[in-house]
């Protein structure tokens, strides 16, 4: 085989390869395509993955991703209802549905990207001008305990401002607002819409900042009182049940020591009476140790009539 044969067979190889990726082409698993001929989308669109058919050289292939994308916005000033500017970050979850309509209205994701930079920063701005900035920052009341409320704790939590919409209501209504006719008109969905950060400006920065702090002073206020009457209802019920105790033991140990005596008056009464010459004996002996003691300076002075000392005359 010369040159010659080897030029033309590389020149048909070479045209087979070109003709054969004209015709032929993949679409992914996380991919759609979209074909155009002459710069206008023909036939429906791909959203099987496989291998697909074109005609060749007149026909061009625009891919779409099918996964869920990320929109992150900038951050915004934006003033509440209550004339409070904040500096707001929004991020939201998109996907396109529909990507022919996605290619006759935005062409590319980065334009989709910038219309949707539009809708959400708008919607966002709407739904935090018409709220508080308690309800944007706040998400619920969680922090009192509405459950078991008296009278003080109703009052108490009148001077706490309540939430009645909650940032994460704000962030659906944001996604609904934001969601209307973007199907419908751009082929494109948006899937989940989250408040990513809330930053106040310098002058509100503060003042937020005290009424956050006197807020919880309050709450705390309140627990330290129930806090402080349940502990002098405890130290009451203590008092008055250390008294009963000490009132029964006192009222058993009188009657014990009562007991002991008449029992000790019955026994010397008995030894009384069966010998009472002994028994006189021995209390004089008692006396005498009492009186005297072991103590050897201690004198005793007895007149010879003293009953004490009858016995000492009968000592030989």
């Amino acid at each position: 085989m010369n040159n010659q044969t080897l030029i033309i067979l590389g020149l048909v190889v070479a045209i087979v390869v070109s003709v054969s990726s004209s015709v032929f082409y993949v679409v992914r698993e996380d991919e759609q395509v979209v074909i155009t001929q002459f710069g206008k989308p023909i036939g429906q669109t791909e959203t099987t993955a496989g291998l697909k058919v074109k005609v060749p050289f007149i026909q061009k292939i625009d891919r779409f991703d099918k996964r869920i994308l990320e929109w992150d916005g900038l951050a915004n000033e934006v003033p509440t209802k209550d004339k409070r500017f904040i500096w707001l970050d929004t991020t939201a979850r998109w996907r396109i549905v529909d990507a022919l309509k996605f290619f006759q209205s935005l062409k590319t994701q980065q334009n989709a990207q910038s219309r949707l930079d539009d809708i959400l920063n708008s919607a966002a701005r709407d739904l935090v001008t018409g709220n508080k900035l308690v309800e944007v920052v706040r998400n619920s009341n969680r922090i009192l305990n509405l459950d078991n409320l008296n009278v003080e704790e109703e009052q108490t939590t009148e001077q706490i401002e309540k939430i009645e919409v909650g940032r994460g209501k704000i962030a659906q209504l944001i996604l609904e607002k934001a969601r209307t006719n973007l199907s419908e008109e751009f082929g494109i969905e948006i899937v989940d819409v989250q408040i990513k950060r809330i930053n106040y400006v310098d002058e509100v920065r503060q003042k937020v900042f005290l009424r956050m702090i006197s807020e919880r002073q309050r709450i705390a206020s309140k627990y330290k009182s129930e806090g402080e009457g349940e502990a002098a209802n405890i130290e009451g019920q203590k008092q008055k049940e250390l008294q009963r105790i000490q009132s029964d033991a006192y009222k058993t140990a009188e009657q014990i020591k009562g007991q002991a005596d008449a029992e000790a008056i019955e026994i010397y009464a008995e030894a009384h009476s069966k010998d009472p010459e002994f028994f006189a004996f021995i209390e004089s002996l008692e006396t005498y140790r009492k009186t005297i003691g072991d103590t050897e300076n201690t004198k005793l002075f007895l007149t010879t009539d003293s009953d004490l000392y009858k016995y000492f005359k009968k000592i030989d």
